[in-house]
C-alpha cells in the first residue's frame, strides 16, 4: 500500500520550539550570571534587576495598549492576568546585567523604559527592532549620566567602596587582573559580566539545546583573541574581561537584529570582534562590546543583502561555463 502524501504550505521544515520556549531557555541560561552578581553585590543588585524588569513591562504594557496591539484592563492589569511577557523580561534583565550595581534605580528605571519604548515598540513590537534594545537603554544611560555609569563597586564588601574595572586597570594603570578573578567574578563591573565561568554555562546550555548559532559567539569570541595576540595583547585576559562574554552569547544572537545565514553571522562576529580590540586599544573606552554590537546591528540588513543562501535545487553558474557560451 502506497504511503500517504501529506500536503502543506510552507515552511515543511519545522521546529516544536516555539517563541516563548526560546525565551525561557534564555532566562535559564542567563539565572547563573544573574545568582552569582546578586551573591557578589548584595541585595542592591537584585533591586536593580527587579527594577529593570518591572519598568520594561510596564512600559512595553502602556505602549501595546496605544498601539492597539493589546486588549487587556487595568483590572487584568492588577489581577496579573497578562500573556506572558517572556520577551520583555528577558530585555529588562539584559540591561540590568549591563548596569553598575550602584546605579541609582531611577536611573535604571528610565533606562528600561528607553529601551522598551525607543528601541522596541517604536519599531513596531516584538521582531521588528534593528537594534539590540537593552543596549540601546545601556547607550543611552551610558549618555545621559555617564559618572553613575562609570562608577563601579567592589564586590563582596556590599558597601559604597568604589574601584576600577580590569579594563580600566588595564587600561588606565597597566594592571592585569588575575585569570581567576575574572573566572569567577571577584572583581568590579556590571552586575552579570563580572563570572566568566556562569556566563560560559548560559552560553553552552544554549548551544546545547541549539537556541543559538555557535557562529556568532566563537567567532566573536575568537577574533578578540586573535587580533588581541597579534597586537602584542593578553588575548585570554580580553576574553575573560569585560562584558565579552555577555554579548558574545545572549545579544549578538539576538534573531531580530543580527544575520539569518551562517556566513553572515560568522561576518557579524568578526567585524563586532575588530570593533571591541578597536575601542578597547585606541578608542577612549575601555570596553567596546556594546557599540560593537551595534554598530553592527545597522550592518544587518548590508551583510542580509549581500550574503544569501544558495536556492535549493538550483545550481550556481560556473563562471568558465558562462563564459564559453558568449
Amino acid at each position: 500500500m502506497p504511503a500517504e502524501l501529506i500536503v502543506s504550505h510552507s515552511p515543511h521544515v519545522r521546529s516544536d520550539a516555539s517563541i516563548d520556549t526560546i525565551f525561557y531557555a534564555v532566562i535559564i541560561a542567563l539565572i547563573p550570571a544573574t545568582v552569582c552578581g546578586i551573591y557578589l553585590f548584595g541585595i542592591r543588585a537584585l533591586y536593580v534587576i527587579l527594577v529593570c524588569i518591572s519598568s520594561a513591562m510596564l512600559t512595553e504594557y502602556v505602549a501595546m495598549r496605544l498601539m492597539g496591539e493589546m486588549e487587556l484592563s487595568i483590572d487584568d492589569l492588577l489581577h496579573l492576568r497578562l500573556p506572558p511577557p517572556t520577551g520583555v523580561i528577558i530585555t529588562g534583565l539584559l540591561l540590568a546585567l549591563c548596569l553598575p550595581p550602584n546605579i541609582p534605580l531611577w536611573m535604571a528605571a528610565i533606562g528600561a523604559a528607553f529601551a522598551v519604548a525607543f528601541a522596541k515598540c517604536a519599531f513596531g513590537g516584538l521582531g521588528h527592532n534593528i537594534f539590540n534594545p537593552a543596549l540601546v537603554g545601556r547607550a543611552f544611560l551610558m549618555a545621559s549620566w555617564p559618572v553613575a555609569m562609570t562608577t563601579w563597586t567592589k564586590p563582596l564588601t556590599y558597601d559604597a567602596i568604589t574601584t576600577a574595572t580590569p579594563l580600566g586597570l588595564w587600561k588606565m594603570q597597566d594592571i592585569a587582573t588575575p585569570y581567576m578573578d575574572l573566572a569567577l567574578g571577584n572583581v568590579s563591573g556590571s552586575i552579570g559580566e563580572t563570572s566568566a565561568i556562569a556566563l560560559l554555562i548560559g552560553g553552552i546550555y544554549l548551544i546545547a539545546k541549539r537556541y543559538i548559532d555557535w557562529r556568532t559567539p566563537l567567532s566573536y569570541i575568537g577574533t578578540v583573541a586573535v587580533l588581541a595576540f597579534v597586537l602584542g595583547q593578553d588575548p585570554i585576559f580580553h576574553i575573560l574581561a569585560g562584558g565579552l562574554f555577555l554579548g558574545a552569547f545572549f545579544m549578538a544572537t539576538d534573531y531580530v537584529t543580527t544575520p539569518i545565514t551562517r556566513k553572515g553571522r560568522i561576518i557579524f562576529g568578526v567585524g563586532a570582534g575588530i570593533i571591541v580590540v578597536v575601542i578597547r586599544l585606541i578608542g577612549g573606552y575601555p570596553e567596546g562590546v556594546c557599540f560593537s554590537i551595534l554598530l553592527m546591528n545597522a550592518f544587518t540588513p548590508l551583510i542580509d543583502r549581500h550574503v544569501r543562501p544558495q536556492v535549493y535545487g538550483v545550481k550556481r553558474k560556473s563562471f568558465f561555463v558562462s563564459s564559453a557560451n558568449k
